[in-house]
């Protein structure tokens, strides 16, 4: 699939043909780059202006503490999107470290571009506006899911509010997740081991199926 067409199934390109992206691209600030897996594309304490779209591969959005204590706050896969939030406000430092979870391409637009309206008022360019306005608002709103799933204070209770909560939005009993055990327990907020020991005691309990990242909810 050309780059085009895989941009015009993104949520920021929606509604748009793929010959009229590459026309914007330009106008956009477009620059592509390759990371390698474990590569660090933006740090904590970082001033952007770029919001990064992931044409191939995957990366995940982690915050430190002074300890070197890891949380995973979330996951972008291919048509994804991060950063958005941060380029909005001028000389805000990032929180985070963004991390390529794999190897990972990413396209970064200017978010300034993107929100104003170019010279020419294309019709195409106001849908992309008005889609990354929508995206902002949607990471708002998970950012406040995340804080509805560690709100519990036993790890069995942040993890029944996390898998409840996929089960909710998927209409579905049975679902991947986006996290190794490492992972799920950095987003948790928790110990690995002592998730592992949980995991164990909900399935002899008949309250989930789990192996790896597949979970069944009883």
């Amino acid at each position: 699939m050309e780059r085009s067409e895989f941009l015009a199934a993104t949520q920021l390109f929606n509604g748009s043909k793929p010959e009229q992206i590459e026309a914007m691209l330009g106008c956009l600030g477009a620059r592509e780059r390759r990371y390698e897996e474990g590569a660090r594309i933006h740090r904590m304490g970082d001033v952007i202006t770029t919001v990064g779209l992931v044409l191939e591969g995957g990366v995940r959005i982690e915050s430190v503490d002074v300890w070197g204590n890891v949380s995973v706050l979330g996951v972008k896969g291919a048509g994804g999107m991060f950063g958005e939030a941060y380029a909005a406000i001028p000389d805000e430092p990032l929180m985070v470290d963004v991390i390529a979870a794999e190897d990972t391409t990413v396209l970064s637009l200017n978010l300034a571009k993107v929100l104003a309206t170019c010279s020419h008022a294309c019709p195409h360019h106001s849908r992309t506006s008005t889609n990354m306005t929508a995206i902002i608002a949607r990471q708002s709103l998970s950012l406040s899911r995340r804080i509805l799933h560690v709100a519990p204070k036993t790890i069995r209770g942040k993890t029944l509010a996390y898998l409840s909560d996929i089960a909710e939005r998927t209409d579905k009993r049975e679902f991947d997740i986006p996290f190794d055990r490492q992972q799920l327990a950095d987003y948790l907020g928790v110990d690995r081991s002592a998730l592992s020991a949980e995991l164990s005691r909900m399935q002899k309990a008949g309250l989930i199926e789990t192996r790896r990242s597949h979970f069944v909810l009883k």
